[in-house]
């Protein structure tokens, strides 16, 4: 993770606060900044749940959409090029579901 969960001028500016304020209102202080920590942390945990839920979907329409063209591809291939073209579309479709994966 590049960004941090914290940014620092506000780590420095509670530091700073429970200086001035003293030891009395630190309980308050690090109550705050915990909540704040935690709200960070519910929120990338939303959008990496939202991330592979996207790309699952993505997967799925890329197999399901490699499924309904490979019906009418090999019948084709069958009929007018024989074994080379179904292998050669088995292939394709081998293709299509890797990159599915990967992406």
């Amino acid at each position: 993770m590049s960004e941090d969960l914290v940014p620092r001028d506000e780590l420095k500016a509670t530091l700073q606060a429970r200086q001035e304020l003293g030891e009395d209102m630190e309980p308050a202080l690090v109550d705050s900044f915990v909540e704040r920590i935690e709200k960070r942390l519910s929120e990338r945990q939303r959008e990496s749940e939202r991330s592979l839920r996207d790309r699952r979907k993505h997967q799925q329409e890329m197999i399901m959409g490699g499924m309904a063209l490979s019906i009418p591809l090999l019948t084709v291939a069958a009929i007018f090029t024989g074994l080379a073209g179904v292998i050669a579309v088995c292939l394709a479709l081998g293709v299509i579901a890797i990159v599915a994966s990967r992406s």
